[in-house]
């Protein structure tokens, strides 16, 4: 992989926010290298955005270390790979969902971000952008597997904020509400009628949207650091209020 482009790194990049800020880096001029389970739907981004598509399961440290020996140098780190399982309350927990959640949400996070902060510094002009959701500052009935493993990303995220003063590294969060992606299907195992239920009678967010703000967040000279940005709806006011027509 050769390239004289500055070089982002998204994960979770198949679908949804992670495919919708692949194409909005690279059309700021980053080689996009885009990463996630589903490989050829990587392979077919990366050949629409002129990148390079490559296998990441963030859950697998093997899978981590593979796909960062891959990547010799990133300038920009968008942690986006996670996502939610189920909906009970705590008194009916599945171990296995917040099992999943957490490492994919939290430890995958640290194991991807780990691994390429050395060459990010090296960069001159590093970049860790993380996006978590409203959920890592709000709960909601039957979401504790889900917001307590967005609260725990998001403090990992934070925790770098500190760490990295003093180095040519920003640190971003994203925090979205509600938007259309995959996600809804994801949690409730491909029920596609209660994931549409999830945005019925309102106006979600698409991820495009997260995408362009991503984008923006990126593209402020290096002096400026946003560190957090919380986007919704129009329509949502928080985790538990939304207007529905």
């Amino acid at each position: 992989m050769t390239t004289t482009r500055p070089t982002a790194v998204v994960t979770g990049a198949s679908s949804g926010i992670g495919a919708a800020t692949a194409r909005e880096l690279a059309g700021q001029g980053f080689h996009v290298v885009v990463g996630a389970r589903r490989l050829e739907r990587c392979k077919e981004l990366a050949a629409e955005i002129d990148g390079t598509a490559l296998a990441l399961d963030v859950t697998d440290a093997d899978s981590v270390a593979a796909f960062v020996a891959a990547v010799p140098a990133a300038r920009v780190l968008v942690n986006n790979a996670g996502g939610a399982r189920g909906l009970a309350p705590v008194e009916d927990a599945d171990e296995e969902h917040w099992r999943w959640m957490w490492e994919t949400n939290v430890l995958g996070t640290l194991r991807v971000t780990r691994a390429l902060l050395p060459t990010l510094v090296e960069s001159g002009d590093g970049h860790v952008v993380t996006v978590t959701s409203i959920a890592a500052f709000d709960v909601y009935d039957n979401g504790g597997g889900y917001t307590s493993a967005k609260h725990a990303q998001s403090a990992l995220h934070r925790t770098l904020r500190g760490e990295l003063l003093g180095r040519p590294v920003r640190v971003t969060e994203i925090a979205p509400g509600l938007v259309e992606t995959d996600f809804s299907l994801v949690r409730f195992d491909g029920d596609e009628a209660r994931a549409a239920g999830v945005y019925a009678g309102m106006t979600p967010l698409t991820a495009s949207d997260v995408a362009e703000v991503i984008g923006f967040a990126v593209s402020r000279p290096a002096h400026v650091n946003l560190d957090t940005i919380v986007l919704r709806p129009r329509d949502q006011a928080s985790a538990t209020r939304v207007h529905r027509s």
